[in-house]
């Protein structure tokens, strides 16, 4: 595997069978942009060429795994001169890149500090375990901002958290606190702040300790199990994506959230 390349957003840190991927885009609350959509899509078709890790850990900054999208640059990049065929494939790199990680045979764990919004959200639920620092927050706002919940992350999350719970989370919006999210069943660990690394390498190192081979077929068929209806019920969220930004209600949530007022929706 070529890991040692000069990647502009990620940074990789392999020990034995394990590997620790830190992405880190360079402001405050370390937003998802193009580039990181890239590289972490990027490495994880690296990875797929792999026969000897067992785990993967992925974590964001030390304060922050991240404020979610970064609106206002992928406002602008969507509103750009582009052809519909143009624009899907711009949209499409978010699913790709959760589908990718998922994809994985190693076990995946992320480990969380601080706020975890949006496009975090949809990534770490393709991964295998979640490990929450206790002041760790969830939350996803893309409804209120008038967007569908895609990457495949509506099946992702119903399958582990239960229909209602999802709605809770995606469609109302609720900000999930560690404990709760550990009450919910979206965390599998809840440490105290600073350590949830920490705590994920000691997932990680038991997972390196099994009998390789076995534990990578395990995954699969679990989940294979859990996720065989998850393409037919999400193929479509790109293009629902595409659809509510031609709505006025996505203009509106979007104008008032990069200009800090309270949206009025018309519903339309």
């Amino acid at each position: 595997m070529d890991l040692n390349k000069s990647w502009q957003t990620i940074q990789c840190r392999q020990d034995g069978r394990v590997l620790t991927v830190k992405f880190d885009t360079g402001d405050k609350v370390n937003s998802f942009n193009s580039d990181l959509l890239q590289e972490l899509t990027e490495l994880a078709h690296i990875l797929e060429s792999d026969s000897e890790l067992s785990a993967i850990i992925l974590c964001g900054q030390e304060k922050i795994f991240t404020g979610g999208m970064n609106l206002k640059a992928a406002s602008k990049a969507n509103t750009k001169d582009k052809g519909i065929a143009a624009l899907r494939k711009t949209v499409q790199m978010g699913p790709k890149m959760c589908a990718a990680w998922e994809r994985l045979e190693p076990i995946t764990i992320a480990a969380i500090e601080g706020w975890c919004v949006g496009a975090g959200v949809a990534l770490t639920s393709a991964c295998d375990f979640r490990v929450l620092g206790e002041s760790a927050t969830l939350y996803v706002p893309e409804i209120e901002r008038g967007m569908n919940m895609s990457w495949g992350s509506v099946p992702r999350m119903v399958n582990l958290i239960g229909p209602a719970k999802t709605k809770r989370l995606f469609v109302l919006a609720e900000k999930l606190d560690a404990h709760r999210a550990l009450e919910w069943g979206l965390a599998d660990e809840v440490v105290g702040e600073g350590e949830a690394l920490n705590k994920a390498r000691e997932l990680a190192e038991r997972a390196a300790k099994m009998p390789p081979v076995p534990l990578r077929m395990c995954k699969q068929g679990i989940n294979a199990a859990a996720q065989a209806l998850n393409h037919a019920v999400s193929f479509m969220d790109t293009d629902q994506f595409m659809l509510c930004q031609k709505t006025d209600d996505f203009q509106e949530a979007i104008s008032s959230f990069l200009e800090k007022r309270t949206p009025e929706y018309k519903g339309r």
